[in-house]
């Protein structure tokens, strides 16, 4: 049995779904807060399970005859809180015999223990002080903070405004992130592995470039000269430091072909649906 905590969310969802290209439906639970949130999951054959961060008796219960376990790490945004919520579900997979836990951690969190890899390092840790055999997938951000249909603005105006200092970008999307679970989940070595996951680098300058190229529309790409307000200010900040251009080959690895590149990013985004 494969239980994936968190299956509500979108990239719990993308899991699930590659997993049924992998493994008979009946094989799969899918553990979630709100149950009723996933009856197109139940309708596909997928076991739904109630599943509470907070409640660890209902962790218990979700856990129970799991061969392997995708822990997606909590949308929690306190650092302590999160910390409880995932030492509780290291707690529950010790207790209920787990045979594999597989979590979603964050990259650099092997080495540091702040900011966003907090909870991530010491999720890490309990995982190794439990002694319960573990996989680890490092994420990077996901592409869609940057890829996403805002991005229509600048084929109206015919210029992408940023702040990044033309830096590398080593973000990678949710499907790949998702296919890279799934495979992880229903192969047999992966055991015990950490990995570092970047997709393909690119650059706001190669993006322009994308974007004319796919829309046939010219865009500019211009050097914003006040920060971005909110998350993208922050986000573009971390990109201007070279903060996200480490690259490695373990998403390439894992997936058996090259993440998805910018200019496919780019084309999928375009010809879905507004």
């Amino acid at each position: 049995m494969i239980v994936v905590t968190a299956a509500s969310g979108a990239y719990g969802r993308l899991v699930v779904d590659r997993l049924l290209t992998r493994a008979p439906a009946g094989e799969i639970a899918a553990a979630v807060r709100t149950p009723g949130r996933v009856t197109d999951l139940a309708a596909r054959g997928v076991q739904v399970r109630h599943c509470d961060y907070d409640d660890p008796d209902t962790l218990l219960t979700a856990f129970r005859g799991a061969d392997r376990l995708l822990h997606v790490s909590s949308p929690e945004l306190q650092p302590e809180r999160r910390i409880a919520q995932h030492q509780a579900v290291v707690d529950a997979a010790c207790a209920t015999g787990v045979g594999l836990v597989v979590y979603t951690s964050f990259l650099d969190a092997d080495s540091r223990a702040e900011g966003v890899t907090e909870a991530h390092y010491a999720t890490e840790r309990a995982l190794g002080a439990a002694g319960i055999p573990h996989t680890l997938l490092r994420h990077p951000f996901y592409s869609e903070a940057f890829l996403n249909q805002g991005l229509r603005a600048a084929i109206s105006t015919g210029e992408l405004v940023d702040g990044t200092g033309g830096r590398g970008i080593n973000t990678a999307s949710r499907a790949d992130l998702a296919e890279a679970a799934a495979r992880v989940l229903t192969e047999d070595h992966h055991g015990g592995n950490a990995y570092d996951f970047t997709g393909s680098r690119w650059t706001y300058p190669e993006l322009a470039r994308a974007l004319s190229e796919v829309c046939g529309t010219p865009v500019l790409r211009r050097e914003r000269s006040q920060p971005a307000t909110g998350p993208m200010g922050w986000l573009e900040g971390l990109v201007r430091s070279g903060g996200l251009e480490r690259q490695t080959g373990d998403l390439q690895t894992v997936l058996g072909r090259p993440p998805t590149s910018l200019h496919q990013a780019v084309t999928a985004l375009f010809a879905a649906p507004e």
